[in-house]
């Protein structure tokens, strides 16, 4: 009651404050209404005249059969059981007669779901008390809110609710969608060489670091090729830049086409330099595949009349380690770099080991 007194205005036909009794007996009459009601307390039902008048705002008939309001309340309950909130704005109380009175409540009502739609709309609230024989019944009520777009079957707009939470929770997925496919491009984009559209250094790096934790754990080797285009210098200082682009674009289609063991990852390294990583690859066998990549590039045949071969040639230095925790997989590299400077000493064109033996 006190809440209530904090809100109220009262009158008696516009003229002087009502006495307190019966500003204490219509504030009962409303608190008592509006606790049942925000409870879905079926009780209610028992407080209607037989000459019940009203109208609900989902509806613009006025309802004057107490049975049908009966039947109206309790949809409303079954429609939404969970206690609902009342948060009260102003309340006006009329004494209109000795046994007739009225109140009129503004108030925002908040339902359980999550909303927004009547939570932020006033609703008004009219009822009429009268006194029949020993008890106040209701004889109207009438709520103004925008409820018309609740369906007929309703009294409130929950299948509006519900289509729109729906239509967010498919803009939601389809936005993550949207994003985690963004995220894939991106992460590809980061991952690859912008001219050849291979494996970038980055990635390299990455995987060399998965594979070499692989390796230590199954007791597996590890091998890396790394091979340097001859003379590549003078060819762009021959050819133009825009033809090295095109050599560079070439080889590595050329080696992504010939990278096809599972783990296996060709990369452009850096300038003219690439890298193949090779899992579970012993030195002799990493070898072989240096051969193999060496005559891939000669059968190229790409024109380069600077260089003693009249054609693109490379150089190939190759290592293999079994990954420990006692080295880092930098290691691995290093020794094929150190290879590969080996190889460009002994001519170019050639393959070189980590531990001097040639091809």
């Amino acid at each position: 009651m006190d809440k209530l007194e904090k809100i109220v205005s009262h009158s008696r036909d516009g003229v002087g404050p009502m006495r307190a009794e019966r500003h204490q007996l219509i504030c009962s009459l409303f608190e008592e209404y509006i606790e049942m009601y925000a409870s879905r307390d079926d009780r209610l039902t028992s407080r209607f005249s037989d000459n019940f008048s009203g109208y609900a705002g989902s509806s613009d008939v006025l309802i004057t059969d107490k049975a049908e309001w009966i039947r109206i309340t309790r949809q409303d309950f079954t429609q939404i059981p969970e206690r609902i909130d009342i948060e009260m704005l102003d309340l006006s109380l009329q004494d209109l007669a000795d046994d007739v009175v009225a109140v009129t409540a503004f108030f925002h009502i908040h339902l359980p779901p999550p909303e927004g739609i009547l939570s932020n709309e006033t609703a008004r609230l009219v009822l009429v008390f009268r006194q029949e024989s020993t008890a106040w019944k209701i004889v109207h009520s009438g709520i103004s809110i925008p409820y018309g777009l609740a369906h007929d079957d309703e009294i409130y707009p929950m299948s509006r609710l519900e289509k729109r939470n729906l239509e967010l929770e498919q803009i939601i997925n389809v936005r993550t969608n949207e994003l985690a496919e963004a995220n894939k491009i991106l992460q590809i984009q980061c991952n690859t060489d912008g001219l050849t559209n291979i494996s970038n250094r980055r990635h390299f790096d990455y995987l060399l670091n998965q594979e070499w934790n692989r390796g230590q754990r199954s007791g597996t080797p590890l091998a890396v090729i790394m091979l340097d285009i001859d003379y590549f210098k003078s060819f762009n200082d021959h050819y133009g830049h825009l033809a090295g682009d095109i050599c560079l674009k070439k080889l590595a289609q050329r080696l992504a086409q010939s990278s096809r063991r599972v783990g296996e990852l060709v990369a452009r390294y850096g300038g003219e330099e690439f890298v193949i990583l090779l899992p579970n690859t012993v030195k002799q066998a990493a070898f072989e595949v240096a051969k193999h990549i060496q005559k891939m590039v000669l059968s190229l045949e790409i024109p380069h009349v600077t260089s003693s071969h009249g054609i693109v040639t490379v150089s190939l230095g190759v290592a293999s380690l079994q990954p420990s925790s006692q080295q880092l997989p930098v290691e691995l590299v290093r020794l094929a770099d150190a290879a590969l400077y080996r190889a460009k000493l002994a001519g170019r064109n050639c393959v070189q080991l980590e531990d001097g033996g040639s091809g």
